[in-house]
């Protein structure tokens, strides 16, 4: 009998042929192995060794009638922020034996639609999803297949869908009001794209204090829109501010790891922080605390918005919807305060 390729998954029928018995025995071996005699029992083991069988845990719980399997589609699991969120869905979901699926869209909607396909392929029992784009009719139409959705990191645009997100507006405001009361009277903003949801809140949130300074944000705002929301995208941020001469004093940045690449590019520059630039990041992520120059930032509640997330999705359905919305905090370190 010749043993499948490994191109193809080998299958329960597969083992059945290779040890010599039927379908159910193999059945019996992996879900009731007391009833199988020990040598018919060796045989089934050796023939799972040899196609290196996996058994198809979705297939098992749609037969038993329980799905114990979600998905959960983030921006960038390769930031810390996203990375947190997670383990606070992990956490809620161990709690009642489930398990999640992960994966990121990198800001990229087709992406989101193909992890979508797959989960639901996979016969998962929802999605909790940080969306790429504003439009959510595909996940709507999840819904009505069946499939349980919550938004993550992002307030529902209707009210019928629960979803879990921080006060991103008043976010912004935070850090530009931070910013205002040092003495900064003109703030650059290293921003993304303000059809990312957050980026455009955090934008309205700094406009917000600029206006109740009394400041025309025409004049007092420069942003400066990154080519990424990482590292780089805050060094090119910086790098694009000085090769046009516009040295700034107080910098605030979309997230905590282009604040990282801005800190790394001053430096290099010879430009102290905060000496000679303030510098505000967003998250709050683990390492804030720990560079050389302790990040001010404001504080999301990472682990509790994937708690919160998991909660919602895994509630029995027919559950009314909620839209729950974290406020953020503001906290100060030596990167945006001048010693006395």
């Amino acid at each position: 009998m010749t043993i499948p390729t490994a191109r193809r998954r080998a299958s329960i029928a597969d083992v059945a042929r290779i040890a010599g018995v039927s379908v159910g025995t193999v059945s019996n071996v992996l879900n009731r192995p007391e009833r199988v005699l020990p040598a018919t029992r060796e045989r089934v083991e050796v023939a799972i060794e040899q196609l290196a069988f996996v058994r198809n845990g979705s297939a098992r719980q749609l037969r038993a009638g329980t799905i114990t399997t979600v998905g959960a589609i983030v921006l960038d699991l390769s930031n810390p922020f996203f990375t947190d969120v997670v383990r606070g869905i992990e956490h809620r979901l161990e709690l009642d034996s489930y398990t999640a699926m992960v994966a990121s869209s990198d800001d990229d909607p087709a992406r989101e639609h193909r992890y979508l396909r797959l989960f639901e392929e996979h016969g998962v029992l929802g999605v909790m999803v940080v969306p790429a784009t504003d439009e959510i009719s595909h996940l709507l139409t999840l819904r009505e297949r069946g499939v349980g959705v919550v938004l993550l990191d992002r307030p529902s645009p209707v009210p019928d869908l629960s979803s879990v997100a921080v006060d991103d507006v008043l976010g912004g405001e935070l850090a530009a009001r931070h910013l205002l009361e040092q003495g900064h009277t003109r703030i650059t903003f290293l921003n993304g794209p303000h059809y990312i949801r957050q980026c455009a809140d955090r934008h309205a949130g700094v406009v917000r204090a600029l206006e109740a300074a009394g400041l025309d944000p025409a004049e007092a705002l420069v942003e400066v829109t990154v080519p990424e929301l990482n590292a780089d995208g805050g060094e090119a941020g910086i790098r694009t501010l000085l090769e046009r001469g516009d040295r700034p004093s107080a910098v605030f940045c979309v997230n905590d790891l282009t604040a990282l690449g801005a800190l790394r590019t001053l430096r290099r520059e010879g430009i102290s922080v905060p000496d000679d630039v303030a510098l505000v990041g967003y998250d709050d992520v683990t390492f804030a605390a720990e560079l050389a120059t302790p990040l001010t930032s404001v504080r999301q509640p990472t682990h509790q918005l994937g708690e919160r997330a998991a909660d919602l999705l895994l509630r029995p359905p027919g559950s009314p919807a909620e839209q729950v919305v974290f406020e953020p905090e503001l906290v100060v370190r030596e990167s945006s305060t001048r010693a006395a």
